[in-house]
């Protein structure tokens, strides 16, 4: 039994490293980050994540409900026993669904479905759709003050007040997501495999057509593999409102005597149409099995995207000496960015189930760094049950042009952007997770986690009065999630 279980953790482990590892330099942590596209569990080689941004630039949940649906279906084949595939078992079928919820701020719902087509056994066709909501409040970038505030809505239809010392959040954040995507993996030898994909998002305001391609070389014995991808994606988005012309003031009603004199004064602020952004990703891959029971991954990644990347829904505010908001202004942010990380991954099958440990280091041409230190356990109660603990700790140093505020007494600068995700953080995520057989080619699991983001000064002084209020509160959240798998 003991090494029944062995070599089924084996397999999975060398199942798991297939997938290029695809956390955002923003903030790699499981929330408030840009959603990005996961790569199917059925393709051997991984596509290449790429960011989309949303409403409001917001959560990846994506990647984490398909973590859950590539961890299913490996342990479904290769500690069950369900991964021979026959005339009547070639298709599989996976299920998730994710609840979020921060204190105070964002709720998130989102289901996935996949499906896997094997044809033979040397090709497979694979489509993911995704549906995914978020609601609540999410904060503008301003800062606290002793007085109540008064914002103009994005769209300058209406405004909303925010009580004195609370953190300024827009509450009127909600947004609604579709993603479909494919891919073809083909066999071509015993050393050769590749895989090509389609991917496509649509937002209210935002659009993503994508394609990758990546090409796979195994040696020694199938003990070693190395393997290239590439992704190009087109974005276009036309925010609510029309994008605003960069660090340029928010206009209020009250200023005017008349709506029309409001609303030609709003619309000069604003451009009109829509924009685009460019991503193209790079990545290599190199896996090595150690051992009967162990092996080490390592993935290099670079990236590079043009284009507007901006969030125009964000703000600065711009103080006197007292620290009192004398103005609202736009954020700007540049329009190229580079991104290399690097990723080294051990995993180990155990006695009694499989352990791993994985870090990260990414770095941007925008002075965003970060540090990810990552680790699993998983405890096989039985051959049909098993429980996980999961730990991840995350760093990051802010951009270059991040500023929790701006002083009027001083030149504004070319780039700036109050948001916190990308500033100085620190994220903690706790969890664990259950699974069970329910059928004799069936999986179910159930996930719990919590999550922690703790922002910090980046030795900007708190001037006046802002030294009364937190200008960097913490996030709190939990998120359930629970998937079926089926072969």
């Amino acid at each position: 039994m003991v090494e029944r279980l062995l070599v089924a953790a084996v397999a999975v482990i060398k199942s798991n490293t297939k997938f290029i590892d695809g956390s955002n330099t923003e903030s790699s942590t499981p929330l408030i980050v840009p959603k990005q596209q996961t790569p199917p569990h059925g393709a051997v080689l991984s596509s290449l994540s790429a960011a989309s941004l949303s409403l409001l630039n917001a959560t990846a949940l994506p990647a984490l409900a398909q973590e859950q649906l590539v961890e299913n279906n490996q342990i479904n084949q290769a500690q069950f026993g369900a991964g021979k595939v026959g005339a009547d078992s070639d298709i599989k079928i996976d299920t998730a669904f994710l609840y979020y919820q921060e204190l105070d701020k964002v709720t998130a719902a989102e289901g996935i479905f996949y499906i896997e087509k094997i044809q033979g056994d040397k090709r497979s066709y694979s489509g993911k759709l995704v549906l995914d909501t978020l609601t609540g409040a999410s904060a503008n970038g301003a800062v606290p003050q002793e007085a109540a505030q008064t914002f103009t809505r994005p769209s300058g239809n209406g405004e909303y007040t925010i009580a004195a010392g609370a953190e300024p959040l827009d509450d009127t954040f909600k947004d609604t997501r579709l993603q479909l995507s494919g891919n073809w993996t083909e066999i071509w030898s015993p050393t050769w495999t590749s895989v090509n994909g389609l991917y496509f998002s649509k937002e209210f305001d935002y659009t993503s057509i994508g394609a990758n391609t990546g090409l796979e070389r195994s040696f020694n014995k199938n003990n070693t593999q190395v393997s290239l991808s590439a992704a190009y994606y087109y974005d276009v988005v036309k925010p609510v409102g029309n994008r605003p012309v960069p660090l340029s003031k928010m206009q209020f009603r009250r200023d005017f005597e008349t709506e029309e004199a409001f609303r030609e004064q709003f619309d000069s602020t604003r451009q009109t149409g829509s924009a685009d952004k460019q991503t193209f990703d790079l990545s290599l891959g190199f896996t090595q099995t150690l051992t009967r029971f162990s092996l080490l991954q390592l993935n290099l990644n670079w990236s590079t995207i043009s284009g507007y990347m901006t969030d125009p829904y964000k703000l600065l505010s711009v103080i006197d000496e007292q620290g009192t908001s004398q103005s609202y202004l736009y954020e700007s942010r540049p329009e190229d960015r580079t991104k290399q990380s690097i990723f080294l991954l051990s995993k180990h099958a155990l006695v009694t189930g499989v352990a791993d440990i994985s870090y990260r280091l990414s770095q941007d041409s925008w002075g965003v760094s970060s540090h990810t230190l990552e680790s699993h356990y998983r405890y096989n109660f039985s051959p049909t049950m098993f429980g996980q603990v999961h730990f991840r700790y995350y760093q990051q140093q802010a951009a270059d042009f991040y500023t929790r505020y701006l002083n009027e007494s001083e030149l504004l600068p070319q780039y700036a952007s109050a948001d916190y995700r990308l500033g100085n953080l620190k994220a903690y995520t706790f969890g664990i997770k259950f699974g069970h057989q329910i059928s004799d080619t069936g999986l179910a699991t159930y996930r719990l986690e919590y999550y922690q983001q703790n922002p910090f000064d980046n030795d900007q002084a708190a001037t006046g009065q802002l030294s009364a209020h937190d200008l960097y509160p913490s996030t709190k959240a939990v998120f359930f999630q629970i998937g079926f798998s089926f072969l």
